[in-house]
């Protein structure tokens, strides 16, 4: 492959200085891709008024197309990162306004593209920031098919669309877990809910990889609630990522609880637990168990 900067005078987002990454990867086939480090783009979904599309202008790569708000990814920056930074800047959308579900990642080798789906928890309305959009539409899902779509996102839509019913949820049997790993925890379990709190986060924001929960796509974002119980519930709880739910008596009961709760709004609901008798329970009412090494193996 080979990289080759815009040309002298290609209309391309012309406010500011350009990043290293705006430039195209040309593959020996001659096929040519925009980003040097990969492209991001975002999938918002409204509950009410669908999917966010931007009518590409007739200038840009595949142009008078409709696909999603995105761009080149920055040296060293997440997917994640550049998908919520390049719609805030073509398309206005609020970063804290939704809330990541899943990522999708096409790996041509030479170049990636990473959609990320993300629900909106606030409603906005975009706004045409740059000169690469003609058009912002909220579109309805079962419309998408109709418009003219950008070859790359009409390949990746019908899987998309598929994944766009699938809410998967975790619930931690935090006291389980904690004790499954003989490292003196009895001597401090508040300090070591703590502990496996800091590391349920930071996987939680990273995200889990679609094979380990068993699903499509790439890398999935499920809300994570843990239940603390007993001398444990004294635990530092201000955690990215992780809802924590205090159980005043029973432990299993308040997982029960809360698995109830959320087999009403996700699917699947994993329950981590290596309780036997927990784990029949909350599998009766539609749960998906899996124990604690599950969940050890995939925390840093």
């Amino acid at each position: 492959m080979t990289i080759q900067p815009p040309a002298p005078g290609e209309p391309r987002r012309p406010h500011g200085p350009r990043d290293p990454g705006d430039a195209w990867v040309v593959a020996p086939t001659g096929e040519k891709y925009w980003g040097r480090f990969g492209a991001a783009g975002l999938l918002a979904l409204d509950p009410r008024r669908g999917v966010l599309l931007q009518h590409r202008v007739s200038w840009s790569h595949f142009g008078d197309t409709w696909a999603l708000p995105g761009g080149a990814r920055h040296e060293n920056e997440s997917a994640l990162d550049g998908a919520l930074r390049e719609s805030g800047e073509e398309a206005g959308v609020p970063a804290d306004a939704v809330r990541a579900r899943f990522e999708s990642v096409l790996d041509l080798g030479i170049w990636s593209y990473s959609t990320l789906v993300a629900d909106v928890t606030v409603p906005f309305e975009p706004v045409i920031s740059d000169p690469e959009s003609v058009a912002l539409e909220w579109v309805a899902v079962d419309r998408v098919d109709a418009l003219p779509l950008h070859p790359g996102f009409a390949s990746a839509w019908p899987a998309l669309r598929t994944a766009l019913s699938t809410r998967p949820a975790v619930v931690v049997d935090v006291a389980n877990v904690v004790g499954s790993v003989p490292d003196g925890w009895w001597k401090n379990r508040a300090g070591a809910a703590s502990r496996l709190l800091a590391r349920v986060s930071a996987r939680a924001v990273a995200g889990m990889d679609a094979d380990t929960l068993g699903l499509s796509a790439t890398r999935w974002f499920p809300p994570v609630t843990a239940v603390l119980e007993g001398q444990a519930r004294s635990a530092t709880v201000d955690e990215a990522g992780v809802s924590v739910r205090i159980a005043e008596g029973s432990g299993d009961d308040e997982i029960v609880a809360v698995t109830r709760e959320l087999v009403a709004l996700h699917s699947p609901v994993i329950v981590v637990t290596s309780d036997r008798g927990l784990a029949a329970r909350v599998q009766e009412i539609g749960a998906v168990v899996q124990g604690t090494r599950w969940l050890l193996e995939q925390l840093d």
